[in-house]
């Protein structure tokens, strides 16, 4: 996760107040506005949070932990914030298998690498970056995986300075390894201009996530201002060790938003109890978020 908001000194000195979950105030360079910090226990791990706007970063360490707390198996999550200075980590750098939210990473690699040949998809690559995202196609996704390569795929990451990502080996893109602070540099990534995706190239993957059939919308999605614009895509699997892994990662834009945020989960012992784990913490990050907006701009 970026620590451009929260500095290592500062995530030190919360060690000795995550019991209470107390706020720090940090004087920054500027006297307009200050930064402050605060961190609540969840099941044994710390949801630290800062913002720019004051009395958020306590608000939410404490809705995202009291969300989380009492839900069985584990958890990761990364947020930012854009409009307030945001950000919230819980176990961001825990790996898991990616399941299907890998396939926008795949998509990233793909555009990379039609970039760098200075060409446009093809037709066949379109339809397949189509079914993969809005539909979850796993023969799409395999097609585009073999065609990328995993070398593809690596480089795509490193570009992104997601550095915490391993690609699956063979064909087994479903257990790539990730960590929601990787997937919430991604979207990042797709937000903003950067010198890895061209505008169009960001604006195609984005129109993708935005058009994910109605029946996959379900995670962070979930309580999200009807004035913003979801752009998400989910993962499910399960294995015979950790149960059900779910996770839901998404960018949401427009109507004066501009946010992101990966919830990441395991040992869930049906697919429904992880999608409920995740919506638990989508609802309580979209309501503080979006009242943090509104009384910024005096609504």
């Amino acid at each position: 996760m970026h620590r451009s908001l929260l500095s290592s000194c500062a995530l030190r000195g919360l060690t000795a107040a995550v019991a209470a979950g107390t706020l720090l105030t940090t004087a920054g360079p500027a006297a307009a506005s200050d930064t402050s910090a605060a961190a609540t226990v969840a099941g044994g791990s710390k949801v630290v949070c800062a913002s720019n706007k004051p009395g958020l970063a306590p608000k939410l360490s404490r809705d995202i932990a009291n969300a989380l707390k009492k839900r069985h198996g584990t958890s990761a999550l990364a947020l930012y914030d854009r409009r307030t200075g945001t950000s919230c980590t819980l176990n961001a750098g825990k790996h898991f298998d990616s399941a299907s939210v890998v396939k926008v990473t795949v998509l990233g690699a793909l555009l990379r690498r039609a970039e760098e040949a200075h060409r446009k998809l093809t037709p066949k690559e379109g339809k397949l970056a189509t079914a993969m995202i809005t539909k979850s196609d796993n023969d799409s996704t395999s097609a585009l995986w073999r065609e990328v390569e995993v070398a593809g795929v690596k480089h795509f990451l490193s570009l992104a300075k997601m550095r915490q990502t391993t690609p699956g080996a063979g064909g087994s893109w479903g257990l790539t390894q990730i960590t929601a602070a990787d997937q919430v540099t991604l979207m990042r990534l797709l937000t903003t201009e950067n010198a890895v995706l061209s505008p169009s190239a960001r604006g195609y993957a984005l129109g993708l996530m935005k058009r994910v059939v109605p029946e996959q919308r379900w995670g962070v999605p979930t309580g999200a201002p009807t004035t913003a614009t979801a752009h998400v895509k989910n993962g499910w699997l399960q294995r015979a060790t950790d149960g059900w892994r779910v996770h839901s990662v998404g960018a949401f834009t427009g109507g004066g938003h501009d946010y992101g945020m990966a919830v990441l989960s395991q040992d869930n012992h049906t697919m429904g109890y992880g999608v409920s784990t995740i919506e638990g913490a989508s609802r309580v990050i979209h309501r503080d978020l979006d009242s943090a907006v509104a009384t910024t701009d005096g609504g």
